[in-house]
């Protein structure tokens, strides 16, 4: 994915981390989404410290999950998951803690208020946010000039007759969210009656002609693109990023916030139950937390950065719509509740019924 560097961000210091030197020959393993981080930012790490940086690529959090359950919690030195599926990763003790008791991380100050006490990590032990964003629906507007901003674009028959279509890949609740905010339960519903309607409109969405598939959000706008689908579920950032590169391939592609609510997610960095290289882990973690990193990590990839000291570092593109949304629409935002136990059991049969009937 080509990016555009910012010059001011782009000159990082080179100071020496106080590392043992030890440290400063391991390597670290990162376990990333793809096309997430800027390949400067892990330059600029190496040079700084000494560590060797591997990067390992996923598409969703279940492919992370199931990785770090087969052995990869011992493979991987810092992952890259979404706030609300951390309690899944804690419970099933996957992650270890981001620093010892006492010995609070170097820059944490700097993130805002509203990140420090996340519902899915209310101490901040295990994780640090990366980037956030909103999730919605990105279509062709030659397709549709003025479309009603609802997320019946993709379940409504009558408002999609024929144009390909596709729902997001990976993600059983967020996929339960649109289609219980369609049916007027709101995105945020749990449970087993809400859960019951959403998997059944999601078998009936499968079984319409024009239903494509569920195709991952980077996808989608590749999809878009070419023509192959003209309506499917996207990343604001992600778009953002593809318009400022190419305005002429991407320039037919819109994006709303549907009006019956959508996710507000945000992604954070933490590290395995057993991470092979702790040490770089945590120098990793405290150098992306640095303001003029932070900034620079959004200007790469177009999202907005919950940290506060570098709101005044990124481009101002990114402190407007799409990428920051506007009052009206952040109203429409919620986050994805954390869910596990019974009720996680529950959401993934009826997850797996919705896919076999």
């Amino acid at each position: 994915m080509s990016h555009r560097p910012l010059a001011a961000i782009v000159g990082l210091s080179l100071s020496v981390l106080a590392l043992p030197a030890a440290a400063q020959q391991q390597q670290l393993n990162l376990f990333n989404w793809s096309d997430y981080m800027d390949p400067a930012l892990i330059e600029a790490f190496e040079a700084e410290t000494g560590i060797d940086v591997v990067l390992n690529y996923y598409n969703s959090n279940a492919e992370m999950f199931s990785k770090l359950t087969a052995g990869g919690d011992a493979q991987y030195d810092v992952i890259v998951p979404s706030g609300y599926f951390m309690p899944r990763l804690i419970g099933a003790g996957l992650v270890q803690p981001l620093a010892d008791e006492g010995a609070p991380l170097s820059g944490r100050e700097a993130i805002m208020e509203e990140f420090q006490a996340p519902a899915y990590d209310p101490e901040g032990r295990y994780t640090v946010p990366y980037l956030w964003g909103m999730t919605g629906i990105a279509y062709n507007t030659e397709t549709w000039p003025d479309p009603e901003p609802s997320w019946g674009l993709l379940y409504d028959p009558e408002a999609n007759q024929d144009q390909p279509f596709a729902l997001l890949k990976g993600d059983a609740q967020f996929t339960f969210g649109t289609a219980c905010a369609y049916l007027g339960h709101g995105f945020d519903c749990v449970g087993k009656d809400p859960w019951i309607e959403a998997a059944k409109l999601v078998s009936e969405t499968r079984k319409r002609d024009n239903f494509v598939g569920f195709v991952d959000a980077t996808a989608t706008i590749e999809q878009l693109a070419r023509g192959t689908i003209q309506a499917g579920v996207a990343y604001n950032g992600d778009l953002a990023n593809k318009l400022a590169e190419s305005p002429e391939t991407y320039g037919k592609i819109g994006f709303f916030i549907p009006e019956e609510g959508s996710q507000r997610w945000v992604d954070v960095m933490a590290i395995p139950a057993r991470a092979p290289h702790p040490e770089a882990a945590r120098a990793f973690v405290e150098y992306m937390l640095r303001p003029e990193v932070a900034a620079q990590l959004a200007n790469y990839n177009r999202y907005t950065t919950p940290n506060e000291a570098a709101l005044s570092l990124v481009d101002p593109a990114l402190r407007e719509p799409p990428v920051m949304p506007d009052a009206q629409t952040r109203q429409r935002l919620v986050s994805t509740p954390s869910v596990s136990g019974d009720t996680l059991q529950l959401l993934q049969q009826l997850w797996n019924e919705a896919l076999s009937r």
